[in-house]
């Protein structure tokens, strides 16, 4: 009862807090992508520590995030990764749903540090649209964010992975960082309740570029849903959880 008390108290936060740091940080926003990045990463690291001590949930970044560009596909099983894999980026671009574009204050945020939207089901347009950007200088370098199975995946729950991540690894031609994660047996998709532990992301050994397309699609397949699913064993899952 009392981690289900903390739990509504921790969620009520989060849910509070990003109008206030959206808010806030609106009058240097509007003048500098700096402002909306700076407002970001103050809502993920202040989510963070939160988290910590309100209801025991450690977040913690293994292996390498890369500095300078690169494509990251990730594992997606929660809020909680995305917030974690922000954070751990110097210049994170996110390929995300259109709907997010039209969200009160965060829309507004992703417009002005150009993230990538994407309408369901045009992935395939979308990314050539990006691709012509990045071309023509209207997307500063960064690390480009994907998830490679187009939305938030259950743990434990098997979902293809998207095209839309091969035809970037070769359009790009930039090292491809794959991430694996545990975070959604802590903070589910659905629901109130946050778990007490320890959530990971693990930045993954690179993939230089220059693969063929099927063998990048296995290579980073296998090592991600490995990788992952050792996270969530090491965190106590098994399946009967679910």
């Amino acid at each position: 009862m009392l981690q289900w008390i903390r739990s509504l108290l921790f969620v009520a936060f989060a849910t509070v807090f990003m109008p206030v740091v959206g808010l806030g940080y609106a009058p240097w926003a509007m003048f500098s992508k700096r402002g909306a990045y700076a407002a970001c990463r103050a809502y993920a690291g202040g989510v963070m520590w939160v988290a910590g001590w309100l209801v025991g949930l450690r977040c913690e970044v293994r292996g390498q995030p890369p500095e300078g560009e690169a494509l990251v596909p990730a594992k997606h099983q929660s809020f909680l990764d995305i917030l974690m894999i922000y954070h751990a980026l110097p210049h994170a671009k996110f390929i995300m749903k259109r709907e997010i574009h039209w969200m009160p204050v965060i829309g507004q945020y992703t417009k002005r540090m150009q993230m990538v939207a994407v309408d369901r089901g045009k992935r395939g347009k979308a990314i050539a649209k990006m691709l012509a950007d990045v071309d023509a200088g209207k997307i500063e370098p960064g690390q480009l964010v994907i998830y490679s199975q187009g939305t938030r995946v259950a743990p434990g729950v098997s979902m293809p992975y998207k095209k839309g991540t091969a035809a970037l690894y070769e359009q790009l031609g930039q090292v491809c960082v794959p991430v694996a994660t545990n975070a959604g047996y802590f903070w589910p998709r659905r629901g109130l309740y946050r778990r007490p532990g320890v959530a990971v992301v693990e930045f993954l050994d690179p993939i230089e570029p220059g693969m063929p397309r099927d063998a990048f699609m296995q290579t980073l397949e296998e090592r991600v849903e490995a990788k992952s699913d050792a996270l969530l064993t090491e965190a106590g899952f098994h399946k009967q959880n679910m």
